[in-house]
């Protein structure tokens, strides 16, 4: 399999299966049915279009990347890692949520709730790299530049996102401009640390943290959201720019 097949196979892939999951859920909602995680049919709707991403991820790793199975699965868990790997997702999630600090809070009502969420968000979230970081944008970067391979892959997972919200039931709660200025950021954060560490593994648990401390975090100040999220993409381009320059 080519490139250009293999980033066309993902796209067409990834999107279409969860167009057509959103497609059905009109139809079943025009007739009155809810569809949302309340209901059996809603869950599985969620599920066969939340779990796209992952699932063409693995087809194109397997078909163009010569990746196994098992293989695949074994990243996907290798929570086994240098400091240093850990070191930068610290790095990077001090930056995006230090604005807590200054006039915000996480809340948390049961020590547990935290842990929860994480499980939770690693279905619901992390295994999303298998597709993004994992498979499609290191193929892009194949044939364009760090920076234009991570708007591209933005673009196409605001797409898969907001296709996802309609079917989950949640996209008239979104705040789009806030939502898509938190996307393109975490599209830094995740690509510079598949850069610097090759490990899906610590995406997944980066991705998961993400989502965790979004839903926990309550207020801050808006002027330090802004400066860090500059900082963040300055500091990943020239991480992944140096990683890149090492492999030549």
């Amino acid at each position: 399999m080519g490139r250009k097949k293999a980033i066309v196979l993902y796209l067409f892939g990834t999107l279409g299966q969860i167009w057509i999951v959103c497609f059905l859920t009109f139809i079943l909602r025009s007739h009155g049915m809810n569809v949302n995680f309340t209901t059996p049919i809603g869950v599985i709707a969620i599920g066969i279009g939340g779990i796209s991403s992952a699932l063409w991820g693995i087809i194109i790793a397997v078909k163009y990347n010569k990746y196994r199975l098992k293989y695949i699965l074994r990243d996907f868990f290798r929570i086994r890692q240098k400091y240093s790997n850990y070191l930068f997702v610290l790095i990077f999630l001090s930056l995006d949520f230090c604005y807590v600090l200054f006039g915000g809070k996480l809340q948390i009502s049961v020590w547990y709730i935290p842990v929860l969420l994480f499980l939770k968000a690693i279905v619901f979230g992390g295994i999303e790299e298998i597709g993004w970081r994992y498979t499609f944008q290191p193929i892009l970067e194949e044939r364009f530049s760090y920076i234009t391979s991570t708007i591209i892959t933005f673009f196409a997972w605001g797409v898969w996102h907001f296709s996802y919200f309609y079917i989950e039931g949640t996209l008239s709660q979104v705040q789009v401009i806030y939502f898509l200025a938190g996307l393109l950021v975490n599209c830094f954060i995740l690509s510079a640390l598949y850069a610097k560490n090759n490990s899906l593994w610590i995406c997944v648990m980066t991705h998961s943290l993400i989502n965790v401390f979004s839903q926990l975090a309550v207020g801050g100040n808006q002027y330090v959201i802004f400066i860090c999220r500059i900082v963040i993409i300055a500091i990943a381009v020239i991480l992944s720019n140096h990683e890149r320059r090492k492999v030549k």
